[in-house]
């Protein structure tokens, strides 16, 4: 037996963090048992566990987060361990693991320390100290705003980028625990080095620069812990000093200056920093209040992996550019040996345009890097920016400029990775890494919207529809907690409303459906794939609070019980509004939020049951009822109905179960599908849940005919046009490679990577029975197309695995991994055995199914997918020539006919039994895997 993953809030060894609550969580692996008998959790202040200050123990503790109910102090440590016993008689414990607090709100003997008010430049900040006796213990507790970087005697500490982070700084600012010791030296020089970030630079919708002060300020204390029981603290005040660094300019849009010649024949000299003692004396200042000053939440943001260049190019213009081959954030890093002077400027760009360097769709995002040589060989970076891009344009180097001088630097939270697919369509497996790539992208401290424009917000709506996926890509608790905090902070503001996005500048009143509905969608979200209680407790007032606003709302005009007031998105960028290119789809604004508003009142109502609050349970249950009645009445007809005719309400009335009678709205909603020629119409709010939906409709040959298109509008077609991440709108590029539209296209926004939902849990079929994956549905979805899929996800509870194969002799062959403690309800195609529950364990099944997945067609198939397949249409043509033509011409209406229904159109020439007998011997082709 081996038990790993400990963690603290799912956060490995987490320094100088928020606990909101303490859920120490671990798994076991290697183990003969297939459950627990018993588990203890052991809590000390010191590694050899010589005193136990706190000790859990118990049959039911949960692995997947058990609650340390213990009192903390400030700037501890604090290791523990966990030992599991197992029901085969098997054992462990577990490596020694810690978790340690940061101030705690302790009062701060520091002061905020800036520069004169006429200096305006990026200073550094510097403090010399001794250190005479031996260090037990030293951390640093501070922050700098903008963003800070710290070093001791000229060596940079952590390994963290852009701290402290994003931030809402007119209420709290994050506090950094940074360890010191083993790096102390006799003589010490402490250097802080500070840029604008989105505190100071130009940041928001607006353009605005300064948006929460003017001056760039340090906060710390260096707590130190001799060997001999004595502590000193050293920390900011009028002592320190500062001047100017080679840091010109920087900011989040803009990008950053180095100039290594910025103070030749200038005056630089150390000067006095000012103690900032009234923040309130000017506007600038206003916030650099110690009342705000918190313990992180953040997980740090790092350099995860490094990409080499692809190729260096040589443009039609003539300008050089790298090909990193792959869209990422983060920057690049490159060897300089250049004279002194030399001014090198990278910008950054997502496509080539006619060969040549691109970037207007960065909008009002300079997205540039500058360079300029103090004559000194060394390797140069930015400090306080990224950009989002694939490819730089280079200019002003000297000499020959090598690929191997330049890497890649890929920047982002750091989330450990939970879910993997590879299938046997290459196709889909580039699908699949763009929308991990997406992720990556666009999880730098906040799910924003894009990593590249004028823009990286939080986009609430984007966060919620991409949740599910993101759960199953990586482990999302510790990244998404910091991002509710923050709504929260933003909701307590705006009285219950959620904003469409976060930082929200000015705080601006803008609240609407869908996207406000992220209060509770996401929790709900992280329940279904944690399980975790104490959260949901925590996100609880969240939750309550958004659908409390809307029924305030409601009852100041006198309730109608319908959220048809305010601002909404409704279904955005979707296909099927007033013109192709308008920004709103044709579905009812009203019953888009009000179905959301539904589904929000039933979550809280749920979640009241969960958490025992009788009373609220009640009022959500009967205030559910009114809003279900009013639904109902305002958009069903008599007979059960849907009155709303488009994919984007069929596809959320499936979804969150509102309807009279389902197969009646699954029946229309396939007629739905037929008249738009089975073609993507839903923007937002129905595109990113329409596989899914699908296949829990039982639709899943549907489902992945939608997956597997390739021409416009389809996830395949950004695949063939080169894409390597998900773009904003379905024809972000024209077919000729040419982009579509500068104003709003980003090809790096996760949101329709939301398909991938349908790829983990319907056609590899893994997905979640009991809340955290304690149980499990294993019910994979074979289609010929895609021969073969392997599917990992390692969930809260351990590692599933459901891999399978269409054998060439038509055997489905399945291998399925259950993790230590779980059961999971196994349902196999055409197997013998309709339903199993299965243990712990691994299990390989291979047998003959009743139907054979190689035989793909049938009544039901589309003329569509038959006009692909060359066999299939040689028979047609021989029995029905004339439908073979009308497949081959590729008209899109009648593509999405079944072969049923067009056997049914009296009116096609053709002959009734001859087109029954083509569709018999059709019914009848065999594929091969190998092709």
């Amino acid at each position: 037996m081996k038990i790993s993953n400990l963690q603290i809030n799912g956060i490995t060894n987490p320094f100088g963090f928020e606990y909101d609550q303490l859920s120490c969580s671990w798994l076991v692996t290697e183990t003969i048992s297939t459950k627990q008998t018993n588990i203890i959790i052991e809590v000390s202040k010191d590694p050899n566990f010589t005193e136990i200050i706190y000790k859990k123990e118990g049959a039911k503790l949960k692995q997947s987060g058990e609650r340390l109910e213990m009192e903390l102090l400030p700037r501890s440590t604090y290791y523990y361990r966990v030992h599991v016993m197992g029901n085969k008689g098997d054992e462990a414990v577990s490596e020694v693991a810690f978790f340690e607090t940061g101030k705690m709100g302790e009062v701060w003997k520091a002061e905020w320390i800036t520069t004169c008010e006429n200096d305006h430049f990026h200073p550094i900040f510097r403090k010399q100290f001794e250190i005479k006796k031996q260090v037990k213990r030293a951390r640093f507790y501070g922050t700098g705003v903008g963003l800070f970087e710290i070093s001791l005697n000229g060596k940079r500490l952590g390994n963290e980028y852009l701290m402290p982070y994003i931030n809402n700084y007119d209420q709290q600012i994050q506090v950094m625990t940074i360890p010191m010791e083993g790096q102390l030296k006799e003589n010490n020089t402490l250097e802080i080095l500070l840029g604008k970030g989105w505190y100071m630079g130009l940041f928001g919708l607006e353009l605005k620069s300064e948006n929460y002060g003017d001056r760039m300020a340090v906060i710390g204390e260096i707590h130190i812990e001799y060997e001999d029981g004595s502590k000193e603290c050293i920390y900011t005040d009028d002592t320190w000093s500062y001047k100017g660094s080679e840091i010109e300019d920087s900011g989040i849009y803009d990008g950053e200056i180095i100039n290594r010649e910025l103070w030749d024949d200038k005056n630089n000299e150390w000067k006095p920093a000012e103690v900032v003692d009234d923040p309130n004396k000017q506007e600038g200042t206003r916030n650099l209040l110690k009342e705000h000053l918190v313990d992180r939440s953040s997980l740090p943001v790092v350099i995860k992996e490094e990409i080499d260049v692809k190729e260096v190019i040589v443009t039609p213009a003539g300008e050089i550019v790298l090909d990193m081959g792959q869209n990422f954030a983060g920057w690049i890093a490159f060897e300089a040996d250049l004279p002194k002077g030399t001014k090198v400027v990278l910008d950054f760009g997502e496509i080539l345009q006619q060969g040549n360097f691109y970037n207007k769709n960065y909008r009002d995002a300079k997205s540039q890097f500058v360079y300029i040589s103090g004559g000194v060989k060394e390797n140069v970076m930015p400090h306080f920016t990224y950009f989002g891009f694939r490819y730089v344009r280079v200019t002003g180097w000297v000499g020959e400029l090598k690929k191997e001088d330049f890497v890649g630097k890929v920047l982002y939270s750091d989330v450990e990775r939970t879910g993997y697919i590879k299938t046997a369509n290459e196709k889909i497996n580039r699908l699949y890494e763009n929308t991990v790539w997406g992720l990556k992208s666009n999880f730098v401290d906040l799910p924003t919207d894009c990593p590249q424009r004028s823009e990286r917000l939080g986009w609430t709506g984007d966060a919620q529809v991409f949740a599910p996926t993101a759960s199953y890509h990586v482990d999302t608790r510790a990244f998404f907690h910091k991002f509710m905090k923050e709504l929260r902070e933003e909701q307590l503001i705006l009285d219950g409303g959620i904003p469409n996005f976060i930082p929200n500048m000015e705080h601006k009143d803008d609240v609407g459906s869908v996207w406000g509905d992220i209060a509770t969608l996401l929790p709900n979200t992280l329940y279904q794939f944690y399980g975790n209680i104490d959260e949901m407790e925590f996100c609880y007032p969240l939750m309550k609070d958004w659908v409390d606003y809307i029924d305030r709302k409601d009852g100041e005009r006198g309730h109608r019980y319908l959220f048809d007031f305010g601002f909404t998105f409704g279904d955005w960028l979707a296909l099927d509004g007033p013109t192709p290119t308008s920004f709103k789809g044709s579905t009812d604004d009203t019953y888009i939020s009000t179905v959301y508003y539904y589904r929000s009142v039933q979550i809280v109502r749920e979640m009241s049951e969960r958490l025992s609050k009788e009373a609220e349970a009640k009022y959500y249950a009967e205030l559910e009822e009114r809003v279900g009645q009013a639904l109902f009445r305002e958009f069903f007809t008599p007979s059960g109905r849907l009155a709303i005719d488009t994919q984007a309400a069929y596809v959320i009335a499936l979804k969150f179960g509102v309807y009279i009678e389902r197969d009646k709205t699954i029946a229309q909603f396939k007629e739905r599908l037929r008249k738009d020629c089975n073609q993507i119409k839903c923007g937002f709010v129905g595109a990113p849940m329409l596989c899914t939906v699908l296949a829990e409709a039982g639709l899943s040959e549907l489902a992945y005919d939608f997956l597997l298109k390739e021409g416009f509008p389809s996830w395949l077609y950004s695949v063939n046009l080169g894409a390597t991440t998900i773009w904003e709108r379905w024809n972000s590029v024209l077919p000729d490679g040419t982009i579509s539209d500068t104003g709003m296209n980003s090809l790096n926004h996760y949101a329709y990577g939301s398909v991938m939902e349908f790829v983990y849990a319907y056609a590899a079929g893994i997905r979640s029975l009991e809340n955290g994956f304690k149980k499990a549905v294993i019910q994979p979805n074979p289609d010929i197309r895609i021969p073969s899929i392997d599917c990992t996800y390692r969930s809260v509870n351990g590692t599933y695995v459901c891999s399978w194969k269409i054998e060439k002799d038509g055997k489905l062959s399945i291998y399925i991994e259950i993790p230590f403690g779980c059961v999971a309800k196994v349902i196999l195609p055409g197997y013998e055995i309709k339903e199993m529950e299965l243990e712990a364990g691994t299990y390989s099944f291979s047998y003959q199914p009743k139907n054979d997945f190689r035989k793909p067609y049938d009544i039901k198939t589309s003329l569509g997918r038959i006009s692909n397949d060359e066999q299939a249409m040689k028979i047609l043509g021989l029995y029905a020539p004339a439908i073979a033509g009308i497949a081959a011409s590729k008209d899109p209406e009648m593509a999405a006919n079944s072969l049923g229904q067009i056997l049914h159109m009296e009116y096609l020439p053709f002959d009734p039994a001859r087109l029954k007998q083509a569709i018999k011997e059709i019914c009848e082709i065999t594929i091969s895997t190998e092709e």
